[in-house]
């Protein structure tokens, strides 16, 4: 009979989510190099280079593909004939080994979990509790998957109950738009067809764990019902022309997964999840013998790409710039920045707007006026780094406080990830602003722009805060320009098939 160690499990899933922070699954290279070289859109081939370099970065130096290190979700099956020499429960294991991947000093992860969450929303500090699903099976091992699913792509998450009549493929293809582009496209999308509601959900959660091989399959041809679907769902969303980061292109989706389980005759429960350019996941098996041992890695499995700035790229002084540099700038144009550099996300414009509305000055030495903000929630830093990875989140998020940011505070711009709603484009082209967009899931080459950082403002909130970035040469691309004129609106339908 195999016998599992609490030491063994809790250091087989801190190891695992450790690994997962800075490696890439060798099969999303793969398929990322594969659209890469296929890309004939400028703006997305540039946005899946900069992924792609990424990436090779966070592998040789080991620090995180995205500064959104995720929830982690654990799928862990039991075999029957597995004892256990642990006086910890299974969900309290997987939550020891969160504590200690997330806690590691040598590559510390952002912890993004928080308590009370339809009241105070306190973080926890260390990113428990995590997701855990768990199923006993026939066997005398112990399977884990575990993966780290970001916070932009799960926010994306969609479920319905169809008419058994009615047409998924189409449904999808409605949905799909709606998504926008705060999950990090190019990646790929989970399925769970039939079940119940939180059964559908599962089955999409679960399918994201597999992996890239629909060129395989259409090179051997469908052979069953889901993986017709799954061909005509991955190249229907590639015909949309929603591209890499939203930006127009040939490719959305790397692969589409679908899982299925049988259902009420009267219902056709339906649930689709995205994962992010920052894919994250990894299985292992635990059989008595120690710690679970990972795959090695080998290099050579990334591409040899280089980012060269484009000669038409302006460089911008942001320590000089006025609302009528400002104005010059047209969507999709590419940008360098340089100079100083305000950050705040959700929590600090949330506080923001309640100092203001309350008739509060801001707090001493937070001035907006002539800046740029930064929607940015960064890593903590190691070594000799400034920052450590500080990509986008998504700038959806903030719509509500656009205009109050852009009339009450002198702000001039905002950048972020994705697409702008109504309410934004409004206000930037009332107030004659801009939003500029970095690339999420290049989080740690955009923090080697950042020369330093320092807290200014709302320290409390830990990654939340507002900081003081100074930055040189940081890559970003106009995406609304002072007229309204959005590239998200303008991209896609360039590059729409059909």
């Amino acid at each position: 009979m195999t016998i599992i160690r609490q030491d063994d499990f809790i250091a087989s899933v801190a190891d695992a989510l450790q690994y997962i922070s800075y490696y890439h699954p060798p099969d999303f290279i793969k398929a990322l190099t594969a659209a890469y070289e296929r890309e004939k859109s400028p703006a997305a081939r540039d946005a899946m280079a900069q992924i792609l370099v990424n990436s090779r970065m966070c592998a040789e130096g080991r620090r995180p593909i995205c500064q959104d290190t995720g929830m982690v979700v654990a799928f862990v099956k039991i075999g029957m004939n597995v004892r256990w020499d642990a006086d910890m429960g299974i969900a309290e294991m997987v939550n020891e080994g969160v504590r200690e991947a997330y806690r590691n000093s040598d590559n510390p992860l952002r912890a993004s979990m928080v308590s009370d969450p339809a009241g105070a929303r306190r973080n926890t500090g260390d990113n428990s509790p995590a997701i855990t699903h768990m199923e006993v099976v026939p066997g005398d091992h112990v399977e884990v998957t575990v993966a780290a699913k970001g916070g932009g792509s799960e926010n994306k998450a969609v479920f319905t109950t169809l008419n058994p009549s009615d047409d998924l493929v189409e449904w999808v293809l409605k949905a799909v738009p709606k998504m926008g582009a705060g999950w990090c496209p190019p990646g790929m999308l989970g399925i769970g067809i039939g079940g119940s509601a939180e059964k559908a959900m599962l089955l999409a959660k679960e399918s994201l764990m597999g992996e890239i091989d629909i060129h395989e399959l259409k090179e051997r041809g469908p052979s069953n019902r889901v993986e017709e679907l799954r061909i005509a769902i991955h190249d229907r969303v590639n015909a949309l022309g929603i591209g890499a980061q939203g930006l127009g292109g040939l490719t959305t989706v790397l692969d589409v997964k679908i899982n299925d389980f049988p259902c009420h005759a009267a219902s056709l429960p339906v649930a689709m999840i995205p994962n992010c350019a920052a894919t994250r996941h990894i299985h292992f098996t635990l059989d008595g013998s120690g710690p679970a041992t990972l795959p090695a890695v080998d290099l050579a499995d990334w591409p040899d790409v280089h980012l060269d700035p484009p000669e038409t790229a302006r460089r911008v002084d942001l320590d000089t710039l006025t609302r009528g540099q400002v104005a010059e700038w047209r969507a999709g144009e590419r940008l360098l920045l340089n100079g100083t550099l305000l950050t705040g996300r959700d929590a600090a414009h949330k506080r923001i707007s309640d100092m203001l509305g309350r008739g509060e000055p801001l707090p001493d030495g937070l001035d907006f006026t002539g800046k740029l903000i930064y929607y940015v929630g960064p890593v903590d830093a190691v070594r000799d780094e400034a920052v450590g990875p500080a990509g986008p989140t998504t700038a959806t998020r903030m719509d509500r406080f656009t205009d109050l940011m852009l009339s009450r505070t002198g702000l001039l711009g905002m950048i972020g990830k994705a697409e702008r709603g109504p309410e934004a484009v409004a206000a930037i082209k009332a107030h004659e602003a801009v939003s500029l967009v970095g690339v999420g899931g290049a989080a740690y080459l955009v923090s080697k722009a950042i020369t330093s950082a320092r807290v200014v403002a709302f320290g409390d909130l830990g990654m939340e805060a507002i900081h003081e970035f100074q930055v040189k040469d940081m890559p970003v691309t106009v995406a609304v320009d002072s007229t309204g004129q959005s590239i998200h609106a303008t991209g896609p339908d360039l590059w729409r098939i059909g």
